[in-house]
C-alpha cells in the first residue's frame, strides 16, 4: 500500500511546486520584463500620482467632461447592508444589468438616455452611450459617441469644436494589429488631454 501512496504524494508535491509556484513566478517574470505596463495594470498616472488604469472606466458626469458608456454597477446601501444601490464604475462589482431585451425596466431607461442626449446634439445618438457593457467597466467608447459630445463639451468648456474634434482624433486608437476589434477612445485618456489642452488656451 506505501507503494502506491508514497508515488501519489509526491507527485501531488511536484505538482504543487511547478503549477502553484514555478509557474506562476516565470510567468510573472516574464510579464515584468516583456510587459511591466500591463503586467502592472496598466496605471495612468499624473504628476507623478496613479489616477487610473486604461483598462476600468470612471465615471464623468459633469458637463466638461466626456462621458463612458452607461455603468450597471452597484455598491452596497450603506444605510441598509441587505439592499444595493447604483455604483456606476464600481471596480469591486464588476457586472452587467441582467436586464432583457424585453424589460420595460431597460427600455425605459434607454429612452430616457435617448430623450436626455437628443438635446445635446442633432445627430444620430451613438448606441454605447446608451447600452451598458458586460462588465460595467468599460474603459472605451466608439469615436462615434466621443464626437457625439463634442459640442456639450465645447460649450461647457468656452472651447472651439474643432480643437476637440483633433482631440478626439488623437485620442482614437485603431483595430489590434490592424483586424481585431474596433477603433476605440479611452475616455480616461481623453479628458486628460482635454484638461492639458483647456490649460493651455
Amino acid at each position: 500500500m506505501l507503494s502506491q501512496i508514497r508515488p501519489a504524494i509526491m507527485m501531488i508535491v511536484l505538482l504543487t511546486i511547478i503549477t502553484g509556484i514555478a509557474y506562476p513566478f516565470a510567468i510573472t517574470g516574464i510579464g515584468q520584463v516583456i510587459f511591466p505596463k500591463q503586467a502592472n495594470g496598466s496605471l495612468i498616472e499624473k504628476n507623478g500620482k496613479v489616477i487610473g488604469s486604461s483598462l476600468i472606466g470612471q465615471n464623468f458626469a459633469g458637463e466638461t467632461y466626456f462621458h463612458g458608456r452607461p455603468s450597471a454597477t452597484t455598491d452596497t446601501d450603506p444605510n441598509d447592508s441587505t439592499k444595493t444601490i447604483s455604483a456606476p464604475y464600481n471596480a469591486q462589482s464588476s457586472t452587467g444589468s441582467n436586464l432583457g431585451p424585453t424589460s420595460k425596466a431597460l427600455m425605459d431607461r434607454v429612452k430616457g438616455d435617448v430623450d436626455t442626449l437628443k438635446a445635446q446634439s442633432d445627430k444620430p445618438v451613438p448606441v454605447d452611450l446608451v447600452t451598458t457593457s458586460a462588465s460595467g467597466l468599460d474603459p472605451d467608447i466608439t469615436p462615434a459617441a466621443a464626437e457625439f459630445q463634442i459640442a456639450r463639451v465645447a460649450k461647457a468648456r468656452n472651447m472651439s469644436p474643432d480643437v476637440l474634434h483633433e482631440l478626439v482624433l488623437r485620442n482614437t486608437e485603431d483595430r489590434t494589429f490592424g483586424v481585431l476589434g474596433e477603433a476605440h477612445v479611452n475616455v480616461l485618456k481623453l479628458n486628460l488631454a482635454l484638461d492639458a489642452s483647456s490649460a493651455a488656451h
